[in-house]
């Protein structure tokens, strides 16, 4: 849909004339099909204007095309922090600004081959709604009443029958643009976002929007730090040429810089509106230099052919089903089991898939890590976002058991599409020992209500290597000396109540400790042991991880009296 002029009051004949100079150089520099590039770290675009990868966000609705002020803001390079300062029509209102941030920082998170920066999100915003009426937002980022674009009826617009039961435009005949990214019901339907973390999906929230925008922008494998990606990105929002100028204008205004002014007190451009708007133009009305309003012209009808046919815009085309993203699968990773401190042998593995069942390349797809767990991916990342090959599979990287034990689950899934994920469990289990012995022979001997003199020192292999930091069970036990092969022999000796003891933390009596763990070297020092007054001969077992033990005498015994 062709977009709308003129909309914007530009007040004295000096301002007026900027703003056809700015028109006239934007038409001169970007006619239709003309690649536009953002600034000097654009790679340029090649041809024509790239055809959109989907339905338009906005169901091609009519947007303002007011353009930045020929001055900058600021100096170029500076993008934050900047001042309160400078013109309302320059700055943008602080929840605005930070919802844009967010967005950014979030989709960064899952996407960060992405490279969404917000000021396209700033330039998409002012062109779609003024920054949300100029900030006129509550505390949560809600607008005071809904921004709802023209019926779309086919009448000077596109023709989009009800997708939602008027359930967020509030029309159950024809579909309108809603909230301040503008978007159609059926598009929020699945692009919608909860960015605010209120547990809604709110068209006519910023917080939301904007999240729902960057996700939107980044679909497939876009890169937008490329100029032709980012140019289809917005192509695909608006499919208009004089809109891919009009956004590109504001970005390159906003990234050399901008400031943060307070909610409310933005520009606030008439048109766009519906419901109760505080602004100074109804819906249907447009303002004249004198303050007053007017009845807004009838949309112009398009202009004839040659042949008495007429001019329509060009179809969008409809990707194959080769290039269409089905879904993705699980491309033959085997269970994903590790123990604890290693890394897991097998690498997950997906492969992503068109709609005739082909592969498909260059998907992006984000593998995350979730559950109580401290494992992760090389370099401690929770979350990786790559890119499938031609044959349509991608590996994620080497997956690392932490210390802790214990389930957790992988999440593969196609970065920004509503499609179902693929989702593997994973499980940790504790270091082992199989083995467990002294490391020396020594007598271990105490008087009655005396320590042992000497400490008990074992050390724990595992298929005959050092077994590190393995879980080690210390009990001073009963005698077993029943008949090999009984059951009284298969029983699990009892904790002894006499003899040898442990103190704890607090210097209580315990005949158990579970806390001890062999050190680097697989080696384990036990803690000091008491003697009560009961004489004899008692056992100390130690248990380990993976079932290994070894069983070390502990002798009570009166000292011998002096020779007369």
């Amino acid at each position: 849909m062709a977009a709308q002029f003129g909309r914007r009051l530009r007040k004295g004949a000096t301002t007026t004339a900027v703003a056809a100079v700015a028109v006239a150089a934007l038409s001169a520099s970007g006619a239709p099909g003309t690649p536009l590039v953002g600034d000097s770290g654009d790679q340029q675009s090649a041809g024509t204007t790239p055809p959109p990868d989907s339905g338009a966000a906005t169901g091609n609705s009519p947007y303002y095309t007011d353009l930045p002020p020929l001055n900058t803001p600021n100096k170029p390079g500076t993008t934050t922090n900047l001042p309160a300062t400078g013109s309302a029509e320059s700055g943008i209102p602080a929840s605005i600004l930070a919802a844009y941030k967010k967005a950014e920082q979030t989709v960064a998170d899952s996407d960060a081959a992405c490279r969404l920066p917000w000021q396209l999100l700033a330039a998409i915003g002012k062109v779609e709604s003024g920054q949300a009426r100029g900030g006129r937002v509550d505390a949560n980022g809600t607008t005071f009443s809904p921004i709802l674009g023209p019926v779309l009826d086919g009448r000077g617009f596109a023709m989009i029958k009800d997708t939602d039961n008027g359930a967020y435009d509030g029309d159950a005949t024809h579909d309108r643009a809603v909230g301040p990214m503008q978007f159609i019901p059926s598009t929020w339907a699945t692009w919608g976002q909860d960015g605010n973390g209120d547990g809604r999906k709110d068209p006519n929230n910023i917080y939301d929007a904007a999240f729902a925008a960057g996700r939107y922008l980044c679909a497939g494998s876009r890169d937008l730090s490329l100029a032709a990606d980012l140019d289809r990105a917005v192509l695909s929002y608006n499919h208009s040429d004089a809109y891919l100028r009009t956004v590109r204008s504001w970005f390159d205004y906003y990234k050399r810089g901008t400031h943060e002014i307070p909610d409310g007190t933005g520009t606030n451009p008439p048109g766009l509106g519906g419901g109760t708007d505080p602004g100074p133009s109804s819906p249907n009305t447009t303002p004249s230099p004198s303050g007053s309003t007017k009845p807004r012209p009838k949309p112009t009808p398009e202009p004839s052919k040659p042949g008495g046919g007429t001019t329509s815009p060009k179809p969008t085309p409809t990707p194959t089903p080769s290039q269409t993203l089905a879904g993705v699968e699980n491309a033959g990773t085997g269970t994903l089991t590790a123990t604890a401190g290693t890394a897991f042998a097998e690498r997950i593995k997906v492969r992503a898939e068109n709609s005739l069942g082909g592969p498909l390349a260059k998907v992006s797809v984000t593998f995350t890590v979730s559950g109580d767990t401290d494992a992760a991916f090389n370099g401690g990342k929770k979350a990786v976002t790559l890119f499938t090959g031609a044959d349509g599979t991608v590996t994620a990287p080497v997956l690392k058991a932490g210390e802790k034990a214990g389930r957790f689950t992988v999440r593969a899934a196609a970065t920004g599409r509503s499609l179902p994920a693929v989702t593997y469990g994973a499980t940790v289990t504790a270091r082992q020992a199989d083995a467990i012995a002294r490391t020396d022979d020594k007598a271990l001997t105490a008087a009655p209500g005396a320590e042992f003199a000497d400490a008990a020192e074992v050390k724990a292999t595992y298929k005959g290597a050092v077994a590190a930091g393995v879980a080690v069970t210390a009990t001073m036990i009963t005698d077993t000396d029943a008949a090999p092969g009984t059951e009284a022999e298969a029983a699990e000796p009892a904790e002894n109540d006499k003899g040898p003891y442990f103190k704890d933390a607090h210097g209580k009596t315990v005949r158990t400790l579970t806390d001890l763990k062999t050190d680097a070297d697989g080696i384990l020092k036990l803690p000091k042991i008491y003697a009560d007054d009961t004489t004899g001969t008692y056992k100390l077992r130690l248990t380990t991880e993976g079932g290994a033990t070894v069983v070390i005498e502990l002798t009570i015994e009166a000292p011998e009296a002096p020779a007369a």
